[in-house]
């Protein structure tokens, strides 16, 4: 299986279960490895036969914006949903990450694997 890949896409978004949380936009990272097969895609060199990453990054920016969650993990869990469902994809590993949520680390966040590889 052949891996279209996303990297650091930050979005703005309300989550978190404080409640300055929920009144100040924060920033969430997120990094998406989505199983596919580039075969055809190679062979026609037509983005109708790829996996269209620009499209995936558009549709979770807007999810993300719109979105109010209290847990990253409900998050995490939301937009594996979208990728698998809307976009067709076997597999995905999906990594998001709240940069500045413990004091002393880059980030923290989950790793969720769905699918079969």
């Amino acid at each position: 299986m052949d891996i279209v890949y996303i990297r650091e896409l930050e979005i703005e978004t309300i989550i978190g279960i404080y409640d300055w949380e929920r009144e100040t936009r924060q920033t969430v990272s997120i990094d998406l490895e989505m199983g596919c097969d580039n075969r055809k895609a190679a062979a026609s060199e037509d983005i109708a036969d790829a996996l269209d990453y620009k499209s995936v990054a558009k549709r979770l920016i807007s999810f993300v914006e719109e979105s109010e969650f209290l847990l990253v993990e409900t998050l995490a869990e939301r937009l594996a949903s979208i990728v698998l469902e809307e976009f067709s994809v076997p597999w995905l590993r999906l990594r998001l990450g709240k940069p500045g949520a413990v004091t002393g680390s880059k980030d923290v966040g989950v790793i969720i694997e769905r699918g079969s590889r």
